[in-house]
């Protein structure tokens, strides 16, 4: 076996985010590894590239213990790294990018012909004849993948570690990529794909590991492999466990907006969604799988490139989160800490910020009106503070939460997307939340929702949408809502219409 890692743990304050993981991977080999966020998959890479010192357990590389301390020793070991976004330098050229650190010397300068030279030869073996003296930032992201691929191998050359390597490409860059990947191995190149394309896992691994909550569950040949106990492997429940869906059909709801043809190259492919007044709407697939990319097209946050979004009046302009919340759009990101709320500054401040935006900062909200805002949804969402002015960053998750729901409900909005809304919250704020999206469809609110949680989804949802690979694959409604049927669907199994 090329690379042995056995009781890999890493600890962190209050977490073990690797638990005693065992791993072979073996020279011609491509392995996958999987997991759903907070796994432990970016961990274990660091670990195995000397950017984290391990805390327990050992790594063998071609029989040899190694312990590497930094990413520079990694690769010098024969480790090498290539990420989802290319950490190489666009303003440099093809030739600079690839001999970086390691380019020929004569008189102890850079013999920059025998640089060209050797970009060339190098990237030949790749089918890559490409004008070695552009700058690299002038190339498709899959040619600068392809570049970024040469680099490591050539300074490394034993494991080539690929970090979603694939998400930013096409389905034709894919192909060139997979292509160069395919006579990598097969030339004894033993290579860790890390990947949330399930099709793509599928494609080119030849072994497939699969971690959860730090630890590994299963380690298997992609051979045979059924799909349906891959994802619940990822998921960690079998389908008996999960609770069954609605009892019956329920009517569908007008429409009162139409999003046809929505996508966005690379991001998202066209999809139409149809959202009725009081109706809640779930997104369901794996991490990776286009769930927060179809919610941040829908809020301008990345624009469309397809399509159009409709109202009873007409089009409505969604090129940017402003366009977006001036038609009465509300958007609770995945990640308040960073994307929710302004950890410094008081829950008041926090509430208001979307009403404000809405009116524009020409029209300031008086002091007495934020006060009134404020005070009314502590008290309706049961913000536990001790008063509007603490600052937000001081809340438990819960509340943190709750109060980024309040600055939507402030102003009024008619379409609301949640993405996670009840994730890292205690059980008590998780069924407060819950009972809120019910009650806020009673007012007619509109709700688009993106849970990893599939109960939550069957609970509080009139339809699912289920996504994989970056599109809109199957859709669920009524008494089909179930956790089997979404799981099925996720894995490709059991698609419905």
């Amino acid at each position: 076996m090329l690379l042995s890692i056995r009781s890999l743990t890493k600890l962190f304050p209050g977490t073990r985010a690797l638990d005693d993981v065992d791993l072979d991977i073996a020279a011609g080999q491509v392995h996958a590894l999987l997991g759903e966020n907070g796994a432990g998959k970016s961990t274990l890479i660091k670990c195995l590239t000397g950017a984290y010192r391990r805390d327990g357990g050992t790594v063998m590389l071609d029989g040899a213990p190694i312990d590497p301390r930094s990413t520079l020793q990694a690769q010098e070991l024969g480790i090498g790294t290539v990420y989802q976004e290319v950490n190489l330098l666009p303003n440099l050229t093809v030739a600079q990018n690839l001999m970086f650190g390691h380019e020929p010397r004569r008189f102890g300068l850079t013999d920059t012909r025998a640089m060209r030279a050797q970009a060339r030869q190098t990237l030949a073996r790749y089918g890559l004849d490409i004008d070695v003296d552009r700058d690299l930032g002038r190339y498709s992201v899959a040619i600068q993948q392809i570049v970024a691929i040469a680099r490591a191998v050539r300074i490394s050359g034993k494991v080539l570690i690929l970090d979603e390597p694939t998400a930013s490409l096409d389905a034709a860059e894919v192909r060139m990529v997979f292509d160069v990947l395919r006579s990598l191995r097969d030339h004894g190149m033993a290579i860790v794909f890390v990947s949330h394309f399930l099709d793509q896992v599928f494609d080119l691994a030849d072994q497939v590991t699969i971690l959860r909550n730090g630890r590994r569950v299963a380690s298997q040949p992609i051979a045979g492999l059924d799909r349906m106990t891959l994802v619940e492997q990822m998921l960690g429940r079998a389908l008996e466990d999960v609770v069954a869906g609605p009892a019956a059909d329920a009517a569908p709801a007008a429409p009162i907006l139409r999003f046809q043809g929505m996508g966005r190259a690379g991001t998202i492919q066209p999809f139409d969604l149809d959202m009725g007044a009081g109706e809640v709407v779930g997104l369901a697939g794996l991490l990776g799988s286009g769930r927060t990319e179809t919610a941040e097209l829908l809020f301008g946050i990345r624009p469309a490139q397809t399509g159009t979004a409709l109202d009873d009046a007409g089009p409505i302009d969604l090129r940017t989160p402003r366009a977006a919340i001036a038609a009465g759009f509300g958007f609770a990101p995945e990640d308040r800490k960073t994307d929710g709320i302004v950890a410094d500054v008081s829950i008041r401040e926090n509430i208001i910020l979307g009403l404000q935006a809405r009116r524009g900062w020409a029209r300031p909200i008086p002091r007495a009106e934020q006060n009134r805002l404020a005070d009314d949804y502590i008290r309706q969402l049961d913000i536990r503070t001790s008063g509007r002015e603490k600052p937000i960053g001081e809340l438990s998750g819960g509340n943190q939460q709750k109060a980024v729901l309040a600055r939507w409900l402030a102003m009024n909005p008619r379409f609301l997307i949640l993405d996670e809304p009840t994730r890292g919250i205690d059980v008590g704020a998780h069924a407060q939340i819950l009972r809120l999206i019910r009650d806020l469809t009673r007012g007619g609110l509109s709700l688009l929702i993106i849970s990893s949680e599939l109960d939550e989804l069957v609970a509080v949802a009139d339809r699912v949408i289920v996504l994989r690979d970056r599109a809109h694959v199957a859709q669920l409604t009524g008494g089909a809502v179930g956790a089997d049927a979404i799981m099925r669907a996720i894995a490709g199994t059991g698609e419905a219409a």
